[in-house]
Order: C-alpha cells, then structure tokens, then sequence
C-alpha cells in the first residue's frame, strides 16, 4: 500500500512506494545494476501521479516530461527478500514544472539519492503548458510548505 509520511525532521511529506529488488535487476557485481535505479524512480512516479489518484478517485495527472534526473548512488542495494521503499515528495513548485527528490532505502540505510524535474505537457499541441490549481494542490500535500502558489517566479 502506498501511504504518506514525514521525513526524520517532519518538514516534508513523503510519499513512500515499496519496490521490491527484482533478480534481474542485479548485475554480475551482485548488486542492482545503476540503470535499475532509474526503474525505481519512475515506478514510484507511476504510483504517485496516476495510481493513488485514482485510488483516490481523482483524475491522474496528464501529460508530465521529464526534463532533467539526477542520481547519486550510495551504497550498493543487493538481492533481498523485502522490499526497499522509494520515497519522493516535491522540494519546488513553479508554473509549469516540478522538482521530486528521491531518496531509495529500508529502516538503517539510503541506497540513492535522486532528483528529477517534470514538466507539465500538452501532448496534443506538443508544448509545455502550465500547472493547473488541482495539480498544484496534489503536489503541495508532499511538500514541506503545503499548498504553494504556482504564480510566476
């Protein structure tokens, strides 16, 4: 189940996807090949803008790009029976794209770190578009600041 909780300070809500380490996502190192991670990532993405919507029966999120990731990995993840949660929540709201930071771990460690920035997109005119106020209030529950005002920056 994918719930949502605070970090260790209590500033930012986290929305947490339990991922489990698949055999074929280890390399002949023995660990998750750094490819995988990218898996990971958007499998949580998947859970965050489209499944817990309509688990929630609102409308999922339409149209978001990924512009930009970054990853920077910290300890090798091994095969395991359980599951590592990934854990996202957005650290900046602008008018027509987000910023998600990542961290991937169990209970004693963080694996990686990761940030991404989405782009809001309008398929049918191929163009960036802006974030509307339902968007924008969804992504604020995962904020530190709650709800943000997305007016231009």
């Amino acid at each position: 189940m994918l719930e949502q909780t605070t970090n260790d300070t209590g500033r930012a809500h986290r929305h947490v996807f339990p991922r489990a380490v698949r055999f074929a996502d280890i390399d002949a190192l023995g660990h998750v090949n750094n490819v995988r991670f990218f898996d990971y990532l958007e499998d949580a993405r998947l859970g965050l803008f489209h499944v817990d919507p309509h688990r929630e029966g609102i409308a999922p999120f339409q149209g978001l790009v990924v512009a930009r990731h970054e990853i920077d990995y910290r300890r090798p993840l091994t095969f395991r029976p359980d599951p590592v949660r990934v854990e996202t929540w957005v650290t900046e709201i602008r008018p027509v794209r987000f910023t998600l930071d990542y961290e991937i771990r169990d209970d004693d460690e963080v694996f990686v770190r990761a940030r991404s920035i989405l782009v809001a997109y309008d398929v049918a005119k191929g163009a960036p578009r802006r974030l509307n106020q339902d968007e924008i209030a969804y992504l604020s529950r995962f904020t530190a600041e709650g709800p943000q005002d997305a007016g231009p920056r």
